[in-house]
């Protein structure tokens, strides 16, 4: 089992290297107040995590995960087609799956950090497998106006999505240095824009603006935090909406929300988090929390029920927000994968994750909205 474990990290190793070598030269980036001796960084440096740690987090990963991190029954999906999305009205929203999102705007369509691929990894052979098919499939999708892109790990950027939606869209919107990595990959640079935070692009009457993250960055074994992360603001005349990427829990959000809030609807991470990595991963508490920092209207959970990321049970993420959300008056919003939401009124969703209705009481409610 040992030998087993190290032929898998050598292999995992060696591909990154490869990969990384073959990565061309990072601009520097003098301008931006995150980067330093040829690095990005966040306001308070990320604790260091030690070899040892490190390698006793991986076998557990591989070898020692407890039950219940995968489903064992199937996901429900709502399988989308071209001619509903051209029906269907402004404002509404899609999620595919994990953090990837699809909007129409203003009758165009714009996509977060879509990952399509099987595995979120740098091998189609190993790596964290997804639990459901897409909603639909790049070559049904219309055309795109943007991609909006949070950070470069293979779980919010992936490279076969990107290369498969060159040909149908109009811009990638990134951070510093993921836009880099974009044309290293053949994407015409005149269709990458990036961004530092609080910077701001105006595209097709949208405002789309880099906002800060707690987090870090990096594909192979070298490239560690050589291009920036974000969340992101988009506003659309009187609609707010905030996508989260990564981040651990900080006081920028708060920031933020005096800067831009209050939002219509937050598009928060809930999911992959474990009290080992707080720092870059929020807990469900600090989700909520993040989302009245905002000044968030409607919260949707994202970065859950897709991929094996974490050691937690694959719903709890969902239950532990519910819990909180009805516990403090939070509207929350949880569709099925697929299902149409009006970022406006969303609704409150139902909770698909679970098998049945079981004995085990009453869902929380989630209707009282509070209204700021």
């Amino acid at each position: 089992m040992k030998r087993l474990f190290l032929v898998i990290l050598l292999g995992i190793f060696a591909v990154t290297a490869i990969a990384t070598c073959h990565r061309p030269a990072l601009p520097s980036y003098p301008e931006s107040p995150q980067h330093r001796d040829g690095r990005f960084h966040n306001p308070v440096p990320r604790p260091a995590i030690g070899l040892w740690q490190g390698l006793k987090l991986a076998w557990t990963f591989f070898f020692a995960k407890p039950d219940g991190t995968v489903p064992d029954t199937p996901i429900p999906v709502r399988a989308l087609d071209r001619a509903q999305l051209e029906a269907a009205p402004d404002h509404s929203l899609y999620r595919l799956g994990h953090s990837t999102v699809l909007m129409k705007l203003r009758g165009r369509y714009w996509l977060t950090d879509p990952v399509f691929s099987r595995r979120a990894s740098p091998v189609q052979w190993a790596g964290p497998a997804r639990f459901h098919a897409p909603p639909i499939a790049i070559e049904d999708l219309p055309p795109i106006a943007g991609v909006i892109l949070s950070h470069n790990h293979y779980d919010h950027l992936d490279h076969a999505a990107v290369a498969q939606l060159d040909a149908k869209t109009t811009r990638f919107i990134t951070p510093l240095g993921v836009g880099d990595q974009l044309i290293a990959w053949g994407i015409d640079p005149a269709k990458v824009e990036q961004l530092d935070w609080w910077q701001s692009a105006d595209i097709d009457g949208l405002r789309l603006t880099a906002t800060p993250a707690q987090h870090f960055s990096g594909r192979g074994l070298t490239d560690s935090d050589r291009s920036l992360w974000a969340s992101w603001v988009i506003q659309d005349a009187g609609l707010r909406v905030f996508f989260s990427g990564d981040s651990g829990y900080f006081d920028g959000f708060k920031k933020i929300g005096d800067a831009y809030g209050p939002f219509d609807l937050t598009l928060m991470e809930t999911g992959a988090y474990d009290e080992r990595w707080a720092f870059v991963h929020m807990q469900p508490e600090q989700t909520l929390q993040a989302h009245l920092d905002l000044r968030g209207r409607w919260l949707l959970p994202i970065h859950n029920g897709t991929f094996d990321l974490a050691l937690h049970p694959w719903e709890q993420p969902f239950e532990r927000i519910l819990a909180l959300a009805a516990a403090h008056r939070v509207a929350l919003t949880t569709p099925v994968m697929g299902e149409r939401i009006d970022m406006r009124a969303p609704g409150p969703g139902t909770p698909w994750w679970r098998k049945a209705l079981r004995a085990e009481g009453p869902t929380p409610s989630t209707s009282q909205a509070i209204v700021r």
